[in-house]
């Protein structure tokens, strides 16, 4: 199969970008859509032009670095799956696809579709963390934890922190994104000491790292790779005004 492609190229977040198209034939329908890429990239380098740079690791759905806004969606046509995952298949024989990175002030460009993610490394840094000493795993496994309370704690764990949530967001919110951090452990009892003083950080500093606002549309959660639910949201307010209710900043 054959494609159109019009990738996003910029040199760095104080140069300008510009879509630039690119012809890529003879794929196979099998292919990852990051495959293609390599194609693209290896075509590139034998006429002596520049790569086009993108983030990748696992390549199984599992690091969340291969962050591509395709055909106006985060990670492509599919849900519930990273880009790496995407196939060609996907996609028409002869069809245009136009791929951009993350738009979103809290992730600069770095050069062509990589932007840089270290916000949330930020926002996890303010209150991502439990002082419960749990020991070994016997020893954790001694507190009984109803099913529950594991079920939901692990749905919000499943984040992958990719930032499809704050691209599919017409604010560029975070808010998907810190309501999962803050649920894995809110629901837990080891998670309850710090419970309070972890939102309010969390939510603060997802303010300054410059995320919008949720207008609570929903996109977040469609396009989200790991499915994480709205639900996340509506305990985080709720956490968050428990938090403000007792803080000293207040």
């Amino acid at each position: 199969m054959n494609v159109t492609l019009k990738v996003w190229r910029q040199k760095n977040s104080q140069t300008p970008g510009k879509l630039v198209e690119y012809q890529v034939t003879d794929l196979s329908p099998d292919m990852s859509f990051l495959e293609m890429f390599d194609v693209l990239n290896q075509d590139l380098l034998h006429r002596g032009e520049d790569p086009v740079v993108f983030d990748h690791d696992c390549r199984e759905g599992i690091c969340g670095s291969c962050a591509m806004f395709i055909n106006g969606r985060a990670h492509g046509p599919q849900t519930g799956g990273a880009t790496c995952l995407l196939h060609m298949r996907s996609f028409e024989d002869g069809s245009t696809i136009v791929v951009e990175p993350w738009r979103a002030r809290a992730f600069p460009v770095i050069k062509d579709l990589v932007v840089d993610r270290s916000a949330f490394d930020r926002i996890v840094q303010a209150g991502g963390y439990i002082s419960v000493n749990t020991g070994a795993a016997p020893d954790a496994n001694e507190i009984l934890i109803a099913r529950e309370k594991q079920e939901q704690s692990m749905d919000a764990a499943a984040c992958i922190a990719c930032g499809a949530c704050v691209a599919a967001c017409k604010n560029a919110s975070a808010m998907l994104f810190t309501a999962a951090q803050i649920s894995r452990f809110a629901v837990l009892p080891q998670g309850q000491p710090e419970r309070h003083l972890r939102a309010e950080r969390m939510v603060a500093q997802m303010d300054a790292e410059g995320f919008g606002a949720c207008s609570f549309t929903g996109a977040c959660s469609v396009e989200c790779p790991a499915s994480i639910s709205l639900d996340h949201i509506t305990r985080l307010n709720r956490e968050y005004l428990g938090a403000k209710l007792t803080s000293n900043n207040v």
